[in-house]
Parts: C-alpha cells; structure tokens; sequence
C-alpha cells in the first residue's frame, strides 16, 4: 500500500496501463505486480508505504476479490481525514513507538479502503461482493459467525429475505459460487488456520462443523487437492523455508 501525500507521479506497469497520480491518492496492490514510480525530479513526492499480508495469500478472498491495483484519491475515503492526517505526522515525525502506532494505522486504513470499494462497488465477486450486496450479507455474515452450524438454503434465504430460488440464484451472480461451496470454503479455511496453529484435526473437524475428522479429511482433499495432514506438513516446510 502506498500512500502519496504530496506530489504527481506516474505509477508504471510493464506491459500494463500508466497511472497519472495528481491528486494525494492512495494505491494498493492485493497481489505481486511490478510497478516503477516516477517523479518529477525537482518536486519529488512525499509517501508512506507498508507491506500489508493477508493469511493465505494470493488465495484470501479479500485479495482475490480485489481488482490488480487499486487506485482512489484519499479525499474520496470517507471519515479517512483524520486518521489519514494522523499516520502521515507519525510516518514523517521521530516520535517514539511511531514504528507501532504506523502499522496499525495501516490496517485502519485498509478496513476504510474495503469499505469505500464495497459502497462504490470496487469489488468483482467473492466475499466482498457479497458483503456489499444488502441482502445477501445477512446470509454471509451468518455463516461466518456460525460456520459449525448446519446451515440449510431455507434458512440462509429467509435471513436474506428472499425465496429460495432466488437467494440462490443472486449469491451465484454475485459471490460466484452456490451457498453450499461458499460456505465449504469458508469451513476449510478456518480449518487451514487451526492446523497451522497446531491445533488436534478432531478438534478441528467439530469447529467448523464436519462431525469427524474423516468428514473433514474429505471435504480439505476435494478443496485443496490433499488432505490436512498433508497440507500442514507443506505448509510448515514452507515456513521453514
């Protein structure tokens, strides 16, 4: 995530379309993509930048949902002013612990970038798509409070406030997936987090809502192409690496 201050820039992207940064702006790059900043040498431009991580990378749903770059000017993020106005004196000044209190306004601003692109409808699909939808977050927020529940399309539906044809066929339009693999996703996600927190697979299985690990065990493989045990094992080589 970048943050321009002051100052125009051109924001280069081999083999992709330039940005013309005029205005205090920010840029943000859910995934890897080389870009090159280029200044005008007497005026220069004043920036703060950070190195944000989502847990799963590339494959997080916020990140996938995200377009390659994302540019807004920050006087577009509402309610941004202030707290925007407060990391730049910290990001520019000396004063102790400014290190900390920088990071986590980053992530502030992070979430008011989330939500200005979900009300602008800066999303294409997934979750955030969802979440912007005013029925279906209902649905969405449900099963992501209650992922162990055994969640049906009738109840989903009425939560959202609509028939089960149609529920159906708006969360596939939107989100980009049926309910049933939306939330399967979601279970084998928070399942991926236990494992890399060490936690027992039996314990797992119960939380997110299979009634044995060999449930469990079915629906990682369908999902992830291997089995949690397998998965955790690569996953702690990678950090090993």
């Amino acid at each position: 995530m970048h943050l321009v201050r002051s100052g125009a820039m051109e924001v280069i992207h081999p083999g992709g379309p330039t940005l013309q940064i005029d205005v205090p702006s920010l840029v943000f790059y859910p995934r890897p993509l080389s870009r090159r900043f280029v200044t005008d040498v007497a005026r220069g431009a004043d920036l703060a930048c950070a190195e944000l991580t989502f847990e799963g990378g590339a494959a997080n749903p916020i990140a996938s949902a995200l377009p390659d770059v994302v540019c807004v000017p920050l006087e577009s993020i509402e309610g941004a002013e202030h707290m925007l106005a407060r990391l730049f004196e910290e990001a520019f000044g000396s004063n102790c612990g400014r290190h900390a209190l920088v990071d986590r306004l980053f992530e502030v601003v992070l979430i008011q970038l989330l939500r200005h692109l979900m009300e602008t409808d800066g999303v294409r699909g997934g979750m955030l798509a969802g979440l912007s939808h005013p029925r279906l977050r209902k649905a969405l927020v449900a099963m992501h409070g209650q992922p162990a529940r055994e969640w049906s399309l009738e109840t989903l539906a009425n939560l959202a406030g609509m028939s089960r044809s149609v529920f159906a066929g708006t969360f596939r339009d939107i989100v980009g997936s049926t309910p049933g693999a939306y939330l399967q996703g979601w279970r084998i996600r928070l399942a991926q987090r236990a494992l890399r927190e060490g936690r027992q697979l039996k314990m797992i299985a119960t939380d997110v809502g299979y009634g044995s690990e060999a449930a469990l065990s079915r629906a990682f493989k369908m999902q992830c192409g291997m089995g949690p045990r397998e998965w955790r094992q690569q996953a702690s080589d990678a950090r090993s690496n």
